[in-house]
């Protein structure tokens, strides 16, 4: 594969408060309605906050791992044997999930088998093994627990082995589902909005929220998805990540570590800042975070960071740690693929620290066929990935 040839993406699905698949989700962001509400899931009593953005009746996340993963491998219209030679790379929380019994049944999913069960407690690299075997996907497994640049991580490394050569195709699967640890350990952090509302870039801005999030996409070589006839839904034109090392928690003000994973996203695209019409953004809600990407996007676009339009749909869906990184994606996939820009909701007013063109009050259309899609987490690791439209 060429080095700057795009890689398509064939196939994509994503669960979050905001619905079932990929439609749901563009739906709920071009709305502009937040999807937060009262946690019933666990107890939540004692907490300074008790809302997220949780999906009612929602499965065990291998379940809905497995749905999610095989969903999208149907809409990339794999069979049976293209399954079979495809690699997996998963991102999810590290350590043991409690979850009932995901791997009573381990057969191969077929037609509408969920694989219900109930009693175990799951570790992580059990889980990617029983996610391939279930979906029939053959190729090497990988797992990613490196926080909120999991999936996006994930991402970037499917699309650097498929423009290697190492493989043909991948599907990138990731998972978050609302838990009381990380709830715990949030609230006590004091990182969740108290007003219950995720206001990013704004003015009042007072924190993060939680939201549940498992997505799947399907990347594979152009000459994959030609000999196939599949239609890409979208490519990846480039990626980029960095580290600013700044501070265990806090990013580096000058937004340095993410400014040069978008430069190195638009390098490896062979594209200049001009070409980016749209960022889908990090910004959690919180003082600092948001601060820093303002500073970051104008390190790295200039002057275009004025122009170029910016919100970042945490404010609807909420912050799914791992896997927003593949949310996000399928989000800014359906942006580009429908021509409309998602709304950056709780907006208050304008923060001098960021002094950006923030999409408010509704959609807006959309001026180029590239977007860019970024993450951040503890510890200063940053990722970029430049999408393009099909």
């Amino acid at each position: 594969m060429a080095e700057r040839e795009p890689v398509p993406i064939s196939g994509i699905h994503a669960v979050s408060a905001l619905g079932r698949g990929a439609d749901a989700q563009l739906a709920g962001v071009l709305a502009g309605t937040p999807a937060f509400r009262p946690v019933r899931r666990f107890d939540t009593t004692g907490r300074r906050v008790t809302v997220a953005a949780t999906l009612p009746d929602v499965g065990t996340l291998p379940d809905e791992l497995t749905d999610a993963t095989d969903a999208a491998c149907r809409a990339a219209g794999l069979d049976r044997a293209a399954r079979a030679e495809s690699a997996l790379l998963l991102a999810t929380h590290g350590g043991p999930l409690s979850q009932p019994d995901a791997f009573a049944d381990d057969r191969p999913l077929t037609g509408a088998d969920s694989g219900a069960g109930n009693g175990a407690q799951v570790e992580v690299p059990a889980l990617v093994g029983h996610l391939a075997r279930r979906c029939g996907l053959g190729g090497p497994t990988r797992t990613y627990t490196s926080a909120c640049v999991s999936a996006s991580t994930a991402v970037a490394d499917a699309a650097t082995m498929i423009r290697r050569g190492d493989v043909a195709r991948v599907v990138v699967a990731a998972g978050y589902l609302v838990e009381p640890d990380q709830f715990a350990l949030f609230d006590a952090g004091r990182a969740f909005a108290a007003d219950g509302a995720v206001r990013p870039f704004s003015a009042g801005r007072q924190g993060l929220l939680l939201g549940d999030g498992v997505a799947a996409v399907v990347l594979e070589s152009a000459g994959a998805a030609r000999r196939r006839s599949a239609a890409p839904v979208a490519t990846v034109r480039g990626w980029g990540r960095a580290g600013d090392a700044y501070h265990p928690c806090q990013p580096d003000p000058a937004g340095r570590g993410l400014a040069r994973a978008v430069r190195s996203a638009l390098r490896r695209a062979g594209l200049d800042a001009a070409a980016v019409g749209y960022v889908n953004a990090n910004a959690t809600g919180t003082g600092f975070s948001d601060a820093s990407e303002a500073a970051a996007l104008r390190l790295a676009l200039g002057d275009l960071a004025d122009r170029v339009p910016v919100s970042s749909t945490k404010s609807v869906h909420g912050h799914a740690l791992e896997a927003s990184g593949l949310l996000e994606l399928v989000v800014t996939v359906q942006a580009l693929r429908h021509g409309k820009l998602p709304v950056n909701a709780g907006w208050l007013g304008p923060d001098e620290a960021c002094p950006l063109d923030v999409v408010t009050d509704a959609p807006r259309p959309v001026g180029s066929p590239y977007a860019l899609s970024l993450n951040a987490a503890f510890g200063g690791a940053d990722t970029a990935l430049l999408v393009g439209a099909p």
